[in-house]
């Protein structure tokens, strides 16, 4: 997966596991609707500290391999199509397209694009959402310092006392008059403050004590706190409708619970509703200040709470506050599990103990237990294992059959293959050129020398590019014509060697057979090379020969009957679900078909398992030039929510589509 991928993989996961998070919290709120709103508020906020730790948790603990589990989840139709109009240009070992469908093989994640994907500008609106709503606390918090600055201390000072003193609050509050202050407020988490408008030493007693008894009992309760952490867990999540149903809940139940502690401190149920009213009715919070501050009233919540302020039935007793820090503390050990979960890709075995592995290896001297261990590694795209691996296979290939030799430069050429994987291209150069110095100008070096030549080639220097394409020409007759039309694609580049490129084409087509794809795209780069000097009309006709071809190579493959046919597998209908894709990885263009400007459309035929993997990849409609092995590839990698029968998984045959657009 490109880097772009796997932050996209490690957001949506983030915000899959916090949903559930979420909903479980809203379940053990409903659980305890007959208990105090304290209670329920503590659950809120214990959920939002869980939140917010989740993904610090994902990225610290160690992973937890769950087949699946920690899959991103997408929607789509199981015919779907990959546009790899964002694919940069690879350099890949141009293998040579087979002549029937082949099955797949597995491989290494698709190397990453270099441009922006839709998971990019996904994340871009995450973030941008995210910064938003944390400016609106930020503003808030600036408004706050403010009013801070210019208020004035509130004159009656034991008034504040002796509540204080009702309410159990052993820190001293301050409480300040505020002319811009419109509804009181609390506000502070080192050093939390009550602010009261302008003129409340001049408000009737009963109204200005509970005023005074309702803020202190949030800065009691530590409100004043928990308000930050559950809005930095909803800008966090700012999109997600659990996250404001979280929010709502969260500031319902701490209104509620604050109006308990003001009933617990003495004040009468009626007196209390009447004050409340006419606070909501007569004030109004400044919009800046309600994203930092508590205030005291907000009309949309009005009506719940006074029904709950004047039902004697209600339940107030709140937790201790050891309860609430005991209850945090459990959801965070609780919810570790769930940040350790992720997807594990189990289609093959790699070893547990490398080491152990190599050491037996060597051994037996016996470097094939490595490469299939590493073969093994590259398809659920462990590519760092993979290369220790295959490092440790070359080791044992020198000194088993000695530097100059063909196992030993074969081991290369799968070092350098797996290093062209990485974007390491100056040491897969080194890798390709070490196997052609040990393997000679034998068939097997072949390969490499074509390898070798697209890297120089990709670095500026056609005349060393041409050197290499030369020498695979004459090492190996199966690789002569591909040698001989990437030798087209270099004098191509340049306009004084035009003619000699055009003839380099010509023999390309006539060395291979008619039929053959390799014949087809040496055809494709020949009509190009025509279109750009204005030889349309027999551009036309090479491009139509080519396509003629394709049909012909479709037209003949046995691949439909055989797939039909395949035993155990089942197609959509009769009540056979379709499988649905979960993750996609995307194709990546190969560098001759990027030449070509080859674009259209390979079509597969697979089975997807009970396991949610694809199997039996076959090619139904094959463009060549190297895309048709880049969609097997990348199909290989794609998960899916299996097939059902009558509820149950089963195996099912399916066509998947892979475009490839040139931007």
């Amino acid at each position: 997966m490109s880097e772009q991928s796997l932050w996209f993989s490690f957001a949506v996961s983030a915000a899959l596991k916090s949903t559930l998070v979420l909903g479980v919290a809203g379940l053990v709120t409903w659980f305890l609707r007959g208990r105090s709103a304290a209670a329920r508020h503590t659950v809120w906020t214990v959920a939002a500290i869980a939140v917010l730790a989740l993904p610090l948790l994902m990225a610290i603990l160690p992973r937890l391999p769950i087949g699946g589990a920690g899959m991103v989840l997408d929607s789509g139709t199981l015919l779907a199509s990959v546009d790899a109009t964002s694919a940069t240009p690879a350099t890949p070992l141009p293998a040579r397209p087979a002549k029937a469908p082949r099955a797949a093989h597995a491989s290494a994640p698709a190397p990453p694009s270099a441009g922006p994907t839709w998971p990019f500008w996904f994340l871009l609106a995450w973030a941008a959402g995210m910064v938003f709503a944390l400016d609106q606390m930020i503003l808030g918090s600036i408004a706050m310092y403010f009013a801070r600055r210019r208020a004035l201390p509130f004159a009656d000072r034991d008034q504040v006392a002796c509540l204080s003193h009702a309410l159990d609050l052993t820190r001293e509050v301050e409480v300040l008059e505020d002319p811009r202050t419109s509804m009181p407020v609390a506000y502070g988490i080192f050093r939390p403050a009550v602010f009261l408008p302008e003129g409340a030493a001049d408000w009737p007693e009963e109204r200005r004590r509970l005023v005074l008894l309702h803020e202190l009992a949030h800065i009691r309760r530590g409100d004043t706190i928990t308000h930050f952490v559950a809005r930095f867990a909803l800008c966090l999540h700012w999109w997600n409708p659990a996250a404001w149903m979280a929010w709502r809940g969260f500031l319902k139940e701490r209104e509620r619970a604050a109006d308990d502690l003001v009933l617990a401190a003495g004040a009468r149920a009626s007196e209390y509703a009447s004050e409340l009213l006419e606070v909501a009715r007569s004030m109004q919070p400044r919009p800046e200040l309600g994203y930092a501050a508590i205030a005291m009233a907000r009309r949309s919540q009005l009506e719940g709470r006074l029904l709950a302020i004047l039902d004697p039935a209600t339940r107030r007793r709140a937790p201790r506050r050891v309860t609430a820090i005991a209850a945090a503390i459990l959801a965070i050990v609780l919810v570790a599990p769930l940040a350790s979960i992720h997807a594990q890709d189990q289609s093959e075995v790699i070893p547990a103990d490398l080491d152990a592995t190599i050491r037996a290896a060597n051994a037996q001297k016996n470097h094939d237990i490595l490469d299939q261990a590493a073969k093994a590694a590259l398809s659920q795209g462990k590519i760092e294992i993979a290369r220790k691996l295959l490092t440790a296979s070359v080791a044992i290939s020198a000194e088993v059959s000695g530097e100059q030799s063909v196992d030993y430069g074969i081991s290369l050429i799968k070092l350098g293959d797996l290093a062209q994987r990485r974007h390491q291209d100056e040491e897969a150069l080194t890798d390709y050129q070490g196997a052609i110095a040990a393997i000679g100008n034998r068939p097997e070096a072949a390969p490499a020398m074509l390898a070798a030549g697209i890297l120089i080639l990709n670095r500026k220097d056609p005349e060393g590019a041409f050197s290499y394409f030369q020498r695979a020409e004459t090492a190996d007759p199966q690789h002569a014509q591909m040698a001989v039309t990437w030798m087209g694609i270099v004098r191509s580049r340049n306009p004084q060697t035009i003619g000699e490129a055009e003839a380099l084409y010509q023999r390309a087509i006539q060395m291979g057979s008619p039929s053959s794809l390799d014949t087809a795209a040496a055809m494709d780069l020949y009509g190009y090379l025509l279109t750009q000097n204005g030889r349309t009309d027999e551009a036309d006709q090479m491009h139509a020969r080519s396509a003629a071809i394709r049909r012909n190579w479709r037209s003949q493959s046995p691949m439909t009957t055989r797939i039909a046919t395949a035993p155990g597998t089942y197609r959509v209908g009769g009540g056979v679900t379709a499988p649905v894709p979960i993750y996609r990885a995307e194709p990546e263009y190969s560098e001759m078909a990027r030449a070509a400007k080859l674009q259209g459309e390979v079509v597969l035929s697979v089975v997807i398992g009970v396991d949610g993997k694809a199997s039996d990849i076959q090619v139904v409609h094959a463009l060549g030039l190297g895309l048709d092995e880049q969609a097997i590839d990348a199909v290989s990698q794609w998960r899916f929510n299996p097939g059902t029968k009558d509820g149950v998984a089963v195996p099912v045959q399916a066509a998947i589509s892979v475009n490839f657009r040139l931007l």
